[in-house]
């Protein structure tokens, strides 16, 4: 690649690394946050939940504005929202404040994300170069999640305001750098291409409800949450019947005719589902049975990010010989490895013990994370690809917010009392729910290994491993 390509995808790395480490961050800040605004625990889930919902709800939008708008024009503008509304984060005095601050943040990121990783497609030739690219840029998406957990235990240390702050300087930073090295591009030809009003309500309005409810299933009633999800479904229904009649469709409906891209999007929201569940338990493990503080807790897990240095290092030569799909497959199935081993977790286990299950679950999500976004982007028309970025992305999200609202409902039926064996009886049983996550994942994916829709996946293709340079980190 050259070095203007280089620094595009250095750019992008940035943002992926910054959305990341942004969540990261404030998810071991939230004790101090909650004590210094005097927030209750119901307001202070919302402060995590707001940044879902903008994220998820607006995702899939977020893809289609890149193809209509301009890739460069929506990541540049969003990046600006990005860094205006992480900083009021920072000066919020009331929860509310901080609350409707995340959500436009969530709401930027929904715009950014896709729009960034689609840069990164018609960038670079499809095969080995976008291979190459897409592999660095995963690897820096995970590594900003588990550096962000250290970072952020450090910072909230000191004040968690520096939480909301230390983004503004980054994104800063990275804004400068795009506008600089990310060349201008024509304002994309409409002609003919209206915006999709009536389905962008519609489908925004179904994501955003279906991951309410999903969200907010542990604190909701059944009658409420079965309401949220009905009314969701119904949004999605009058979304399809306006896609099919519609001459400028928000999502092309035959683009799910796609076999790799359909498995790549249920594959993804699986494992999404079964990493965050399980990092969700494992953190109540170690703090609120193990009473490790955050520090400790935010250092034992960070050997999950050893997929930063995976993912464009052993990842790339994995592909070459093996092929996407076959990767794919043995990073779901090491997966469901790492948390079988975790579930017979004991009160008082070693770090030790428990490094098998990290460290196999940092290797299986370097081989998972970055070919499932190859597959599902591969062979998408170039006018498409911001959309195909927004429903991997939703399909992330959702599976993360399915994920947490899984195991939490299962840990607080299966706990009775407060007492180590009562919480241990609560851990164990929540971890099966990763367990069944990537086992069904891993069932899915399988399907390309035989499919001749597949056949592209699993044929191994030439990739370039890119030097050992550090990558920048990245979230989840």
């Amino acid at each position: 690649m050259s070095g203007r390509a280089w620094g595009v995808l250095f750019v992008l790395c940035g943002a992926i690394f910054l959305e990341g480490i942004d969540v990261a961050m404030l998810n071991v800040a939230l004790p101090s946050i909650r004590e210094d605004l005097d927030m209750s625990t119901g307001m202070l889930q919302w402060v995590m939940s707001a940044y879902v919902l903008g994220y998820g709800g607006f995702m899939l939008l977020g893809g289609r504005a890149a193809d209509l708008f301009g890739r460069r024009q929506m990541f540049v503008f969003w990046l600006v929202v990005f860094l205006l509304f992480s900083g009021l984060g920072g000066f919020a005095t009331e929860g509310w404040m901080l609350i409707v601050a995340r959500f436009v943040t969530g709401v930027a990121a929904a715009f950014m994300t896709p729009a960034g990783l689609s840069i990164i497609t018609t960038s670079f030739d499809e095969g080995p170069q976008r291979n190459k690219a897409l592999l660095v840029y995963s690897g820096t998406a995970a590594g900003g999640f588990s550096i962000g957990l250290v970072v952020g235990g450090l910072l909230a240390a000191v004040n968690w305001r520096w939480v909301f702050f230390a983004p503004v300087i980054l994104s800063l930073l990275i804004l400068i750098a795009a506008i600089a090295l990310i060349p201008k591009s024509a304002r994309p030809d409409r002609t003919g291409q209206g915006v999709d009003l009536a389905g962008a309500i519609t489908v925004t309005g179904g994501i955003l409800l279906l991951v309410f409810g999903v969200e907010r299933a542990t604190h909701a009633s059944a009658a409420v949450t079965t309401a949220t999800i009905g009314v969701s479904l119904i949004l999605f229904l009058a979304f399809i019947a306006i896609e099919r009649n519609s001459s400028s469709p928000l999502v092309r409906l035959g683009i799910f005719r796609s076999g790799s891209l359909v498995r790549a999007n249920l594959a993804g929201m699986l494992f999404a589902a079964g990493f965050f569940g399980f990092q969700f338990i494992a953190v109540l493990y170690l703090q609120e049975l193990r009473g490790w503080s955050t520090l400790q807790t935010s250092f034992a897990l960070i050997v999950i990010g050893v997929d930063a240095i995976l993912s464009p290092t052993l990842t790339p030569k994995l592909v070459a010989k093996f092929g996407n799909a076959r990767v794919i497959f043995g990073g779901l199935l090491l997966a469901a490895l790492s948390y079988a081993l975790f579930l017979p977790i004991g009160a008082d286990w070693t770090y030790l013990a428990m490094f098998p299950s990290l460290i196999i679950l940092g290797l299986a999500f370097s081989l998972a994370y970055g070919p499932l976004t190859i597959v599902a982007t591969d062979g998408i028309a170039e006018e498409e690809q911001g959309v195909a970025g927004g429903l991997l992305y939703t399909s992330f999200q959702f599976g993360a917010a399915l994920g947490l609202s899984s195991v939490a409902a299962v840990n607080i039926a299966a706990t009775d009392g407060t007492s180590p064996a009562a919480l241990l009886d609560g851990y164990q049983a929540a971890l099966v729910v990763p367990l069944v996550a990537a086992l069904v994942a891993a069932f899915i994916s399988a399907f390309g290994l035989r499919s001749r829709a597949g056949a592209d996946d699993a044929a191994p293709a030439p990739v370039e491993v890119p030097a050992p340079a550090a990558p920048v980190e990245v979230s989840r």
